[in-house]
């Protein structure tokens, strides 16, 4: 059965210097509502009485439009659940003529349109991503994810919210969350870092547009994996960035092929430990080159480890940002490969002087993620509810445990 909305009030102006009567206008008011298609067949309108109040007049009028509107067909009355639009209104009354009054007139929108974003490929849903099967690209064991104690977690934080948690919260995050993850980073990841470094976001890509937004210039030239992450080309040639193409081999990127191309580039974007799409791993060598590069260049490397968490036939390897010691390294990682991409929480491990400037761009994005997400997450993790389902889920996907 479709649900509808529960008596939502249109747009209704009222002219009292007008000559028209009061319950005309209000009837005008809904026909050109419902021509329009501003309400919608089986559409709940708001009560007389609701309405009176919100315009401020008597009842009256507004019973007498309703009445017309009733006898005319356009509303109809459902026992016990109040007044509808008619769910068989005629198509014919809804007229293109009607339809085109309605509609603001179009404007072109090469008008409208940066040069940036001229550069993007329109969004479109990739064949994979279409339907679930067997060759998805990052699909989950959602029916092992541990349900019971995840909705736990949740209803125990829901009947203790605290007010301030319903307010406005800090751009980079719940303190305890990122407490957690900092610690979970140290421990599996041999990422040297500190909560304060550590900053919520939305996903990878938010991740890249406020590095892009922080970092980079129009015309700034960054190494990008080729081939490699589709959405992070978006996402720098958005910022007017310089795209350098640098060939991925059995060792992972080929940095001397990258200074080879540009030496004096700003940033290198690698996926070190699981390169996309080819899933090679950068190798000890290449890491250490990579990283004297950029101290060399005074250059950032952007280290996008999307899928550390699932390194199947040898022990998880240490970040890149592990062997970092010039603060050379933005470390993004997320939830989404372990726990479902719609949860849409990741995080950013940032060089202290970049936390200020970030924080600040953050804060015209949002202030501050979902704090019950955050509350769970930090809670699951600290728990080790989140290390128990990994290493569930890292047997099921090698095939030691039956399904």
């Amino acid at each position: 059965m479709r649900r509808v909305a529960s008596g939502f009030s249109p747009v209704i102006t009222l002219d009292r210097r007008n000559g028209k009567p009061l319950h005309k206008q209000v009837y005008e008011a809904f026909c050109a509502a419902i021509v329009g298609r501003n309400l919608r067949a089986g559409q709940k309108v708001p009560s007389s009485r609701s309405l009176a109040v919100e315009l401020k007049i008597s009842r009256i009028p507004i019973l007498t439009a309703y009445s017309q509107l009733h006898a005319e067909g356009y509303f109809e009355t459902r026992s016990g659940s109040g007044t509808f639009v008619s769910s068989s209104l005629p198509d014919q009354w809804i007229s293109l003529e009607g339809r085109r009054a309605a509609l603001p007139p179009v404007r072109s929108a090469r008008r409208l349109l940066s040069k940036r974003s001229a550069l993007i490929p329109s969004f479109k849903t990739v064949p994979w991503l279409n339907k679930w099967g067997a060759f998805i690209v990052g699909q989950l064991a959602f029916e092992h994810f541990p349900f019971q104690v995840w909705a736990s977690l949740v209803n125990r934080h829901v009947r203790n919210v605290r007010v301030n948690s319903l307010h406005y919260s800090d751009p980079m995050g719940s303190q305890s969350f990122r407490f957690a993850i900092a610690e979970y980073l140290r421990t599996t990841r041999a990422v040297n870092c500190e909560a304060s470094q550590i900053m919520i976001v939305s996903g990878t890509q938010q991740a890249l547009e406020l590095t892009a937004r922080v970092l980079f210039d129009p015309g700034d030239k960054i190494w990008i994996e080729e081939p490699g992450y589709r959405l992070a080309r978006n996402a720098f040639a958005l910022a007017g960035c310089r795209l350098i193409p640098v060939p991925v081999d059995e060792e992972g990127l080929d940095v001397a092929g990258g200074i080879a191309r540009s030496r004096k580039a700003r940033a290198a974007f690698v996926t070190p430990s699981h390169q996309f799409p080819l899933g090679h791993t950068l190798s000890l060598e290449r890491r250490l080159q990579l990283l004297d590069w950029a101290r060399r260049s005074r250059a950032y490397i952007v280290e996008d480890d999307y899928d550390s968490d699932f390194r199947h036939h040898r022990a998880p390897l240490m970040a890149l940002k592990g062997l970092d010691r010039e603060g050379s390294v933005i470390y993004l990682g997320t939830f989404s490969k372990a726990i479902g991409a719609g949860l849409r929480i990741g995080y950013m491990v940032l060089p202290s002087e970049l936390v200020r400037p970030a924080i600040s761009i953050k804060a015209l994005f949002d202030n501050g993620n979902s704090w019950l997400d955050q509350a769970v997450l930090a809670e699951f993790i600290a728990s080790g509810a989140y290390e128990t389902h990994l290493r569930r889920i890292r047997r099921i996907y090698l095939g030691l445990v039956h399904k």
